[in-house]
């Protein structure tokens, strides 16, 4: 017989309760992962990616899907994905101030 753990729903931090890791831990650990490594990549593009060749890509891709798993062991009572989050928003208001920035120098240049 399987001995079944429960969890304390408010234990959790909110990604791992909305994706239900007291209910059914291994769907709701894969779900997490997922998050985790998609909201990795949106930060990560957004903020410290550059063009690299497909070989450096593929390897820093390879480590970023291995690093993101301890993220998730520490994402299921610490907020990781929700710090992901906010990094993604800021970084993605920083990187649109810059656009518009740039866009405003060309235009002050063909004027």
């Amino acid at each position: 017989m399987e001995e079944v753990t429960k969890i304390d729903p408010s234990m959790l931090s909110a990604f791992a309760e909305l994706v239900g890791v007291h209910n059914n831990i291994e769907r709701g650990m894969l779900l997490l992962y997922i998050i985790i490594v998609i909201l990795t990549i949106i930060v990560f593009n957004l903020g410290f990616a550059r063009k690299l060749s497909i070989v450096k890509t593929i390897i820093v891709y390879i480590l970023l899907f291995i690093g993101c798993s301890p993220l998730t062991l520490l994402g299921v009572r610490l907020p990781v994905a929700e710090g992901l989050v906010i990094t993604a928003v800021v970084l993605g208001i920083y990187r649109f101030r810059m656009y518009q920035q740039r866009k405003e120098r060309q235009n002050e240049k063909t004027e």
